[in-house]
């Protein structure tokens, strides 16, 4: 068969009717055609409805993000606002503490997309940025994170141009002590909202300024300064002294303070170990807070209590002396130690005879100032120490002040070694506020940090001793001077007058028998007088000539200090005054 009849026969075949079964297979393939292309086309439709659906879920997000208020701005309302706090000066007008204008940076979480590259670059311009704290931060479910507060304005513009989604900035106000620890006890410091902790700084928040902050009225206002009485000149010069002596001396601690006997005013006040008031708070390289520099922030001349040592003895001669039980004539027996129970009082420079009563302050005799004080008794013993201020807590603007320590009965050996300085705790500041009553006609003056004039002194004055008496002081703390204990401390022609003291050290409730605690309370110019100036130190190991007594150490601080402040304070010297004529001028 040719090709050409083979084409013609299967043509011929096509033609003709199919077969039942043919016939019904190829309708059922019609079916399924149909049903999968009506599923797919459901399939499809449902897809788009789910599409449709997250467009438009997405879209009215979109709308509400671009209507409602930032996370960050609704957390940020809700803070308080931070206080412009008043400048602080000294006497003379000088800058001790102002605001400065700063910012702070946040993130918002839910906004940050990388945070192991915004942790990255910000550690490349933060300092000491803990990455791990940071990075738990950025990854929390929160919706604000501080990050880090008062940022230098380089540091922002860095960040800035980094373009960090989720990262932003809140103008805030930090405070600035260009002094530095210069005066770091006095002012205090703040917290990082601004709010006073410390020092003065505190003393102004509770003098209204808090309930002001929270009331929304000291923000971006100008505030009056607040004048103190401190003279930043003066006060520079005592801390410098403080700290040398501390160093060249090995002592755990040292301080002094400078007091206008006529005005109450503290015209300079240190305490070492101090800190910066900058930076109250110091980390360590591993992130953990230094205690130790925090140690710094505990104020030894106004909010800790010691056993003054000799220098009471001033005060129980004044005590004998304005109760009229003595004079610069009389004469105490101090041959024998004295036997009071099972306890004996000795001289540490015992001169085993009668002494008169100029000897017994310079030869600083515990026996006979033991006797003088038995002669008043001890009811008026404890009267007389109570309103000279320091047996109670002491009044002032400044919030760290201790309560003095006494015994809660006063027996006769309670009386016996209180009246030579042991048995009874006192701070050093007021130590100083209570010989200036001895000094300056027998007026006691509450002291004050802030700049006082002469008729509000007037009106706070308390006369607490004769002026005989206190005329008589003065010729012992100048005889003192001249060829007692108290020539360490002496400047030709500014008559530096006072009294050493040498205590042992409490250490755990018992007296250790190698450490001292060691002060010296001076007054110049002692032919008429205007300051006091007390210094301590606290177990020094070695002293002038290695010797660790007050006269060796306390001393010499008194020394540096007057030296270089007297004529900064107008005090003009006076040569050829002796001893015997500065008695005749009292």
């Amino acid at each position: 068969m040719t090709l050409l009849a083979s084409l013609q026969k299967r043509k011929s075949r096509r033609h003709l009717p199919m077969s039942g079964h043919r016939i019904a297979r190829r309708r059922s393939d019609q079916n399924r055609t149909f049903g999968r292309t009506r599923t797919t086309k459901r399939r499809l439709g449902i897809l788009l409805v789910c599409f449709l659906t997250a467009f438009l879920m997405l879209g009215l997000r979109l709308i509400e993000y671009g209507l409602a208020e930032p996370a960050s701005a609704k957390w940020l309302g809700t803070m308080s606002p931070v206080a412009s706090r008043p400048d602080i000066i000294d006497r003379h007008g000088k800058l001790l503490a102002t605001d400065l204008k700063l910012v702070s940076l946040y993130a918002e979480p839910r906004r940050v997309v990388d945070a192991d590259e915004v942790v990255e670059k910000l550690a490349a311009v933060i300092p000491n940025l803990d990455w791990q704290e940071t990075h738990r931060k950025l990854k929390s479910k929160t919706a604000f994170q501080w990050l880090r507060r008062h940022l230098t304005p380089r540091q922002q513009a860095k960040i800035l141009a980094f373009g960090l989604p989720g990262i932003g900035f809140r103008p805030e106000t930090g405070r600035l002590y260009p002094g530095g620890p210069t005066a770091s006890h006095i002012l205090g410091h703040v917290d990082i909202d601004n709010r006073g902790l410390a020092g003065m700084e505190r003393f102004i928040d509770r003098q209204g300024l808090a309930d002001l902050r929270a009331a929304g009225m000291t923000n971006d206002v100008q505030l009056e300064p607040v004048r103190l009485s401190i003279d930043l000149r003066v006060q520079n010069i005592v801390r410098i002294a403080v700290e040398r002596a501390m160093t060249n001396y090995q002592a755990q601690a040292a301080g002094a303070v400078v007091l206008d006997v006529h005005s109450g005013e503290v015209l300079a006040m240190a305490s070492l170990p101090d800190y910066d008031p900058n930076q109250p708070t110091r980390r360590m390289s591993d992130g953990k807070i230094d205690k130790a520099y925090e140690e710094g922030w505990f104020n030894r001349m106004s909010n800790a209590t010691f056993e003054m040592g000799s220098t009471i003895k001033s005060f129980t001669l004044a005590m004998g002396l304005d109760a009229g039980k003595i004079n610069l004539d009389s004469v105490i027996d101090a041959t024998h130690p004295l036997r009071l129970g099972r306890f004996t009082i000795k001289d540490f420079h015992g001169r085993n005879r009668p002494l008169t009563v100029p000897e017994v302050f310079r030869y600083s005799s515990n026996i006979a100032t033991v006797r003088i004080a038995e002669m008043v008794g001890i009811d008026a013993h404890q009267e007389f120490f109570t309103r000279l201020g320091l047996l109670t807590r002491m009044e002032t603007e400044l919030p760290e002040i201790a309560i003095p320590v006494q015994p809660p009965l006063w027996k006769r050996i309670n009386a016996a070694t209180i009246s030579y300085g042991h048995g009874m705790a006192t701070t050093p500041l007021q130590t100083a506020v209570a010989a200036a009553a001895l000094l300056n006609g027998g007026k006691l003056i509450p002291p004050t940090f802030l700049a006082r004039d002469g008729d509000k002194a007037s009106i706070l004055t308390a006369q607490v001793l004769s002026p005989q008496t206190s005329a008589d002081m003065r010729y012992l703390f100048n005889m003192n001077g001249v060829t007692g204990s108290g020539r360490n401390a002496q400047v030709p022609g500014f008559h530096v007058g006072g009294k050493t003291g040498t205590a042992d050290k409490v250490v755990n409730g018992k007296y250790s028998k190698d450490l001292n605690f060691n002060a010296f309370l001076g007054g110049f110019p002692m032919h008429e007088p205007r300051y006091i100036v007390l210094s301590i130190i606290d177990a020094p190991l070695t002293g002038e000539r290695g010797r660790r007594l007050a006269a060796f150490t306390a001393a010499p601080i008194v020394k540096e200090i007057v030296s270089r402040a007297a004529p900064l304070l107008g005090v003009q010297p006076v040569f050829g005054i002796s001893e015997h004529d500065s008695l005749i001028a009292y």
